[in-house]
């Protein structure tokens, strides 16, 4: 009779020891959606403080639109269908490009990283073209390409490619000697070398390299927009200053950033996925002190 009060009086304490290792996964989740929702606090601020600004006669309304002239002008193009045709062909711009800027990245960056001559060879040509301002490329992709989607989407790719590569390469650069000896002596070779051993060791650099990436891609298709575009954000931006209408050009912007921010959130969502193996320092776990 001793054995069922046993199993009785022990069946509560493992229901109370799951519930406390529920609570305990459960919290730095908790701890994220709380700091997650201190960055609403700065823009709410801003646009309260700018309403009221408006409203008080402070700014010059010629120049500086209101927020409420803003979600105004959003309704319109929202009403009228135009927003969407904006949005699809700079999106449309903006990832054929950094698929394309991204894709020869990788590649050279890889090539560079492994070979010694290839590194010698390249490298200094790929850092001098690096330097060459975004606008000076303009009239030359003008000259060669024309105005229509092969020169902007060509000028948006040569944005994105820089920052993954200098990221990949210096990454793989800085792969554990040890662990390369080691493959080479098990018969890892070329590709083989590189899939298994250095991509995945700079996994984290290559994501640290698609979102600045993407940012630069998000900023070229401003002039790449430049050249002759009849629908797109930077197009919608220049109509706006052309005709004297701030809150259509505002809004541009807005839409810029708010595009801009949850591009660049899906690509750490997709990071923090792929790179869960890491045990790097989280603010919000119980020892960081955050709280």
């Amino acid at each position: 009779m001793a054995t069922p009060s046993l199993l009785s009086t022990a069946e509560p304490v493992n229901a109370t020891e799951s519930s406390v290792e529920r609570d305990a996964v459960r919290a730095p989740g908790r701890r994220r959606q709380r700091w997650s929702a201190l960055g609403v606090v700065v823009p709410a601020a801003a646009l309260i403080g700018w309403e009221l600004a408006s409203r008080l006669g402070w700014v010059d309304r010629t120049i500086t639109s209101s927020p409420g002239e803003i979600l105004s002008e959003m309704n319109r193009l929202l009403r009228s269908g135009q927003i969407w045709l904006h949005l699809w062909a700079t999106f449309s711009r903006v990832f054929s490009g950094f698929g394309l800027g991204s894709s020869v990245a990788i590649i050279l960056g890889v090539v560079t990283g492994i070979s010694p001559i290839a590194y010698r060879l390249l490298n200094p040509t790929i850092h001098a073209i690096r330097s060459v301002p975004s606008y000076a490329w303009v009239p030359l992709f003008i000259l060669w390409f024309g105005i229509f989607e092969t020169s902007k989407i060509l000028l948006i790719a040569l944005g994105a490619f820089f920052p993954l590569y200098l990221a990949l390469a210096s990454s793989i650069r800085g792969v554990d000697r040890k662990l390369v000896e080691v493959a080479l002596v098990n018969g890892f070779r070329g590709w083989n070398l590189a899939r298994k051993i250095f991509l995945p060791a700079s996994l984290p650099a290559i994501f640290v390299g698609l979102r600045q990436s993407l940012g630069l891609a998000w900023m070229f298709v401003v002039a790449a927009e430049f050249m002759g575009a009849t629908h797109g954000l930077g197009f919608l931006l220049i109509d706006g200053q052309t005709t004297g209408r701030p809150a259509t050009l505002i809004t541009s912007i807005l839409l810029f950033a708010f595009c801009g921010k949850a591009t660049d959130g899906f690509i750490a969502w997709v990071s923090g996925r792929a790179l869960h193996w890491q045990d790097g320092y989280d603010p919000n776990s119980p020892q960081s002190g955050s709280e």
